[in-house]
């Protein structure tokens, strides 16, 4: 039975390396369409430095598990070079105000807020009361992450469009979530698989919604009747780990952050592209 676990272990954790890797490199198309343009245009860094902070927080929770983490420092670890790539290439070409605007976030969250928790875990816990402690932290910022989905759902369902959330996109991420929840499951470890049970249900929503909303179809306007035109103002959207398309922009997937596995997945690119359309 032990065996049979180990190996299942081994199995879903390979399987969740392979697939959250592949939601990480989702951004790549928005950072390539950034260098090439010299400019941020609307996006926003904060589904990456919430990505990162989130992937340090899961290498400090997996070291204290005697190795039995070593697949979620893997991923993470990776997730930080990755990471960390996007948010120095957003500062290059980003504008005065959101240079500073990113700085400060990453020093608030990712240098102060991360090493206030080093210091409260290593002085005031020790041993089990640590790791349940960090994993406490972990789940909850991973809930907050995953509640990204939701503002994709509401535009959805609002506009009765499925332009702004990829059917591919939301597979990757329900596929990443099942994943990383049966890993968790058989190193018998809740803090991973908890946050991965509400990733896999939303994933599946947002699934079902695409289906829904794919085919559906707009009632036929009287010929005589003046056609309503939408006001761009009536559209709003967040970067899951997407960017949205519309006209002249391309629906391109983005890291989220950690939706879908124990490491945060973005949530901004989305909302981001939405409002860089009403700007326009």
């Amino acid at each position: 039975m032990a065996l049979t676990h180990n190996v299942m272990a081994v199995t879903f954790g390979v399987m969740g390396n392979i697939i959250s890797f592949i939601v990480f490199l989702a951004p790549v198309p928005t950072f390539v369409r950034i260098c090439k343009k010299k400019s941020i245009e609307g996006f926003e860094s904060l589904p990456y430095v919430s990505a990162l902070f989130s992937a340090m927080l899961w290498i400090y929770y997996a070291l204290q598990k005697d190795g039995a983490g070593f697949l979620l420092i893997t991923i993470n670890a990776v997730g930080c070079f990755i990471e960390t790539i996007y948010i120095i290439l957003f500062i290059t070409y980003a504008n005065k105000k959101a240079r500073i605007s990113t700085l400060k976030v990453l020093g608030l969250l990712n240098f102060l807020g991360f090493t206030a928790i080093i210091l409260v875990c290593e002085l005031l816990t020790k041993g089990s009361n640590r790791e349940k402690v960090l994993g406490g932290i972990c789940v909850g910022f991973s809930v907050c992450v995953f509640a990204a989905p939701l503002s994709i759902m509401r535009v959805v369902i609002r506009t009765k469009s499925v332009e702004f959330m990829p059917f591919s996109l939301s597979l990757f991420l329900t596929i990443s979530a099942i994943t990383w929840l049966f890993y968790g499951l058989a190193i018998k470890d809740f803090y991973v698989a908890l946050p991965n049970i509400l990733g896999a249900f939303l994933g599946a929503v947002q699934m079902v919604l695409y289906v829904i909303f794919k085919y559906y179809k707009a009632p036929v306007v009287d010929e005589t009747e003046k056609p309503k035109t939408v006001s761009d103002h009536s559209i709003n959207m967040v970067k899951l780990s997407s960017t949205p398309a519309s006209g002249d922009l391309t629906v391109q997937p983005q890291t989220i952050l950690d939706v879908s596995h124990p490491v945060q997945t973005h949530g901004g690119d989305l909302e981001d592209q939405m409002d860089k359309k009403m700007s326009n």
